[in-house]
């Protein structure tokens, strides 16, 4: 199953041939992680062990990382959702470990990427309101020295999912 490659990084990635159950169960999970071995079992019309054994191996090769449960933000009163545009003039290793330690210690940024272009990164951060993404945004600001910080405020989320395409 696993194909052992290296990226530029130099560290180990691991890609995976999947047949169509193996897609069949992905489906499933990334529907609903929750559902019980032999409805699995059953929807990819197979016995449970094989599945079981399908899982297992998905799971040591890494392409299941694995479970959560996924919360509704409003409903944890996180109204605010805010795209964070960052530039920054410095680019040297320890400002980039000052900058990783930053997001990683704040749980509202929800998730960060790195960028080629322009821009030098995006946050998602999720918050109560604007005033309290000011108040990460100074916190941040206070920690890191940053070139310049463009928030946007999202009017609706018109699509979500953590489902990824599986080739």
């Amino acid at each position: 199953m696993p194909e052992k490659t290296l990226d530029k990084g130099a560290s180990t990635r691991t890609s995976v041939r999947l047949d169509d159950v193996d897609r069949k169960i992905l489906s499933l999970l990334q529907e609903d992680a929750s559902l019980p071995l032999d409805q699995i079992a059953e929807r990819v019309g197979a016995s449970k062990t094989p599945v079981w054994n399908r899982i297992r191996k998905l799971r040591e090769a890494g392409v299941i990382r694995g479970q959560v449960t996924l919360l509704d933000p409003e409903a944890l009163g996180l109204e605010a959702c805010f795209f964070v545009l960052i530039r920054t003039s410095e680019h040297d290793r320890d400002w980039a470990a000052r900058f990783l330690r930053a997001l990683r210690e704040r749980p509202e940024v929800i998730e960060a990427h790195r960028l080629a272009g322009d821009i030098d990164y995006i946050l998602k951060v999720q918050v109560r309101n604007a005033r309290a993404y000011d108040r990460f945004y100074q916190s941040l600001i206070g920690e890191v020295k940053i070139h310049n910080v463009t928030a946007l405020l999202s009017m609706e989320e018109i699509k979500t999912t953590t489902a990824l395409p599986i080739p």
